[in-house]
């Protein structure tokens, strides 16, 4: 094993939802520092260039299916690149610490007596709904919200949104595109058919793809408009009170000009 003179050090960066100016300035700073970056199929590869020419950089990702590495060898590596080079930053999508497993690769660099900090990242959940005019929140419509995994560990719908479709709170489900008909199912029993709905693939990006609908008719705006993950589902009447940005008018007009 090479060694060095650099203390064996892990930092778990959130890069943000994937608007690479939608990160910190501290995990700016992270990315810089690092002599060894591991990141995620989610990130937006445009904040590689804030890494040290002399940084090493590994693709880490998985997507549904397809993993460049298991977690356990995540794990190995993060341990064994700090023992050989020093400081090694997890560059993960959105924030570690919101289904993102950052606490669990704290918890295991810890054990092996490396230094560890984190840099909280913008959660995709908040700033995907913001970026479409979309609050969780509103006076008079929703006094709370719900972010929960669409798919459990064990490939099953989480039970939580069981009991989130029974409440009146706004609900956005992360990594639930595979599960949609099964939640759909779910609203229905509560007879919330006319709840509106949207769903946000790519949010932030400039591949962002937004379809608008019901409980009752959301499958169909999916089939419609082919969206597929990654996407965030968003539950609730806020999603009629969605907010008319200039950007979101802006982008509107410039598509109907391209049609004329």
């Amino acid at each position: 094993m090479q060694t060095t003179n650099n203390i064996p050090k892990l930092t778990v960066v959130g890069a943000g939802p994937g608007d690479p100016e939608l990160i910190t300035l501290k995990a700016i700073n992270a990315i810089a520092s690092a002599d060894v970056i591991l990141y995620d199929a989610l990130i937006n590869v445009d904040l590689l260039k804030y890494a040290s020419p002399t940084s090493e950089v590994i693709f880490v990702g998985k997507r549904k299916g397809c993993y460049a590495y298991q977690q356990e060898q995540i794990n190995q590596l993060i341990v064994q690149r700090a023992k050989s080079f020093g400081h090694v930053v997890r560059l993960k999508g959105g924030d570690s610490f919101v289904f993102g497993r950052g606490a669990e690769e704290i918890d295991y660099a810890k054990s092996f007596n490396l230094q560890v900090d984190v840099v909280p990242g913008i959660s995709s959940a908040l700033a995907v709904p913001a970026s479409q005019g979309i609050p969780l929140t509103k006076r008079g419509v929703s006094e709370s919200f719900w972010v929960i995994t669409g798919t459990t560990k064990h490939h099953k719908v989480s039970n939580d949104i069981a009991l989130a479709a029974k409440s009146t709170a706004t609900v956005v489900i992360l990594m639930g595109m595979s599960k949609l008909e099964n939640i759909v199912a779910l609203y229905i029993q509560e007879g919330k058919k006319q709840l509106p709905v949207a769903i946000i693939q790519n949010g932030t990006c400039e591949n962002e793809a937004v379809g608008i609908g019901t409980i009752e008719t959301i499958l169909q705006v999916v089939e419609d408009k082919q969206l597929s993950s990654p996407a965030i589902i968003i539950i609730g009447e806020v999603v009629a009170e969605r907010t008319g940005l200039d950007r979101i008018k802006r982008e509107v007009l410039e598509l109907s000009n391209s049609h004329k």
